[in-house]
């Protein structure tokens, strides 16, 4: 059985930062309209938990998972 991929660091310059748009910014989706879809049909977790609101506010040290990937948010440049 292999192990899970450790997450990916996506730093942002500074919080919050609204799901649908930390998403894009971290390439995970072509257009916001694409995040948007995954984020209401429940694809989206945060933090372990499933995150339906694309407005949701991210801060340093959130986990956000989709399709097999998690991202980890930082704050710097």
């Amino acid at each position: 059985m292999s192990s899970p991929l450790p997450p990916r660091t996506v730093r942002i310059l500074e919080e919050p930062i609204e799901l649908v748009r930390f998403l894009k910014f971290a390439g995970l989706f072509g257009s916001g309209g694409e995040a948007k879809l995954a984020i209401v049909n429940g694809l989206v977790e945060l933090n372990g938990s499933a995150e339906t609101r694309k407005g949701k506010k991210l801060r340093a040290g959130d986990m956000v998972s989709v399709n097999g990937q998690t991202l980890l948010v930082e704050v710097g440049a």
